[in-house]
Formats: C-alpha cells, structure tokens, sequence
C-alpha cells in the first residue's frame, strides 16, 4: 500500500498564488506517474497536470502558463505551483500517483480544498 498525504490548500484572492504538496510513502515500487486532478462543485473530476518519471509532463490548457508541476523523485514528492489563481480553480485538488509494481496501481490522495475569492 502506498499512502498520500497532501498539504498546501487554502483560501486566496483572485490573483494570488498557492503550492500543493503531496508526499507519498509505504510499500512504493516505482512511481511512474504523479499527478494532481480537481474537482468542483457538480462538476467531473479533472486532470490539472501530471508528470511520468520518463519527462513527459503535461497541463489542461486552463491552467497552462499559470501552473507548474514539480517532482523530486528521490523524496517521492510532487508539487503544484498555482499562481494567478482565478475562481474558476476553486476546487477539491487531489494528488494521483501510479506505482508500477506487481500489478501497477492508482493511488490517490484525500483532497486539498483550493477556494479562490475575494
């Protein structure tokens, strides 16, 4: 079992800047894939941006330029940088991680609430 924790939501202005943290740890094989999903209100859980252990990172195009995904593969951490936050990233953010032992398995985090307002 791989476990997650997350760290770093909260309130902020429009505007404003947040970083997400999720830090994974227990019976880890290999982590292929860390990545962080939202989910708002009535709306369908979302891929934000994700990073595979061979370089292949990506974003939604929402938040491309204001968003930057980090991972530091000896700590087995990932990091979100949010800056210039709008309302429309308030969300639930989750971390994801994919652990290729045998067999692969998603894991996922508790959730990060990310409320962004004046």
């Amino acid at each position: 079992q791989v476990q997650l924790v997350e760290s770093g939501g909260g309130l902020v202005q429009p505007g404003g800047s947040l970083r997400l943290s999720c830090a994974a740890s227990g019976s880890i094989f290999s982590i292929y894939f860390m990545g962080w999903y939202r989910q708002a209100p009535g709306k369908q859980r979302e891929l934000v941006a994700s990073n595979t252990i061979d370089g292949n990172t990506n974003y939604a195009d929402s938040v491309k330029g204001r968003f930057t995904i980090s991972r530091d593969n000896a700590k087995n951490t990932v990091s979100l940088q949010m800056n210039s936050l709008k309302p429309e990233d308030t969300a639930v953010y989750y971390c994801k991680v994919i652990d290729m032992g045998l067999p692969p398995r998603d894991y996922w985090g508790q959730g990060t609430q990310v409320t962004v307002s004046a």
